[in-house]
């Protein structure tokens, strides 16, 4: 079973600042975990970010490793408000439609 964590959080300044910051913890947790990151921002809502880490196979630890390379990063002082953190199972994959049985 894997899972796909989702961090979502509103930065106080989307400077190059902020995003080196939480680039380098994003590559710290990468070292420790084998696990890439990717970092988004809303289109329409430069300050809402979201980091999205998949095929996360021990859920347990890699939390536990998110939480310690925020904390050494100090994320919280970039962040308004909370980071939020989700994991979501994956499930099977959903198949088109338009895709027959084979007779």
């Amino acid at each position: 079973m894997a899972y796909t964590y989702c961090v979502w959080y509103r930065v106080t300044d989307d400077g190059p600042d902020t995003e080196t910051v939480l680039r380098s913890m994003m590559a710290r947790l990468a070292c420790r975990t084998g696990i890439e990151g990717r970092l988004m921002k809303k289109c329409d809502e430069p300050r809402l970010w979201m980091e999205v880490y998949t095929e996360v196979a021990d859920a347990d630890a890699f939390a536990s490793r998110l939480a310690q390379a925020a904390d050494e990063y100090d994320v919280a002082m970039f962040v308004a408000g909370e980071r939020r953190v989700e994991c979501f199972i994956e499930d099977r994959p959903v198949p088109p439609a338009c895709v027959h049985a084979a007779p």
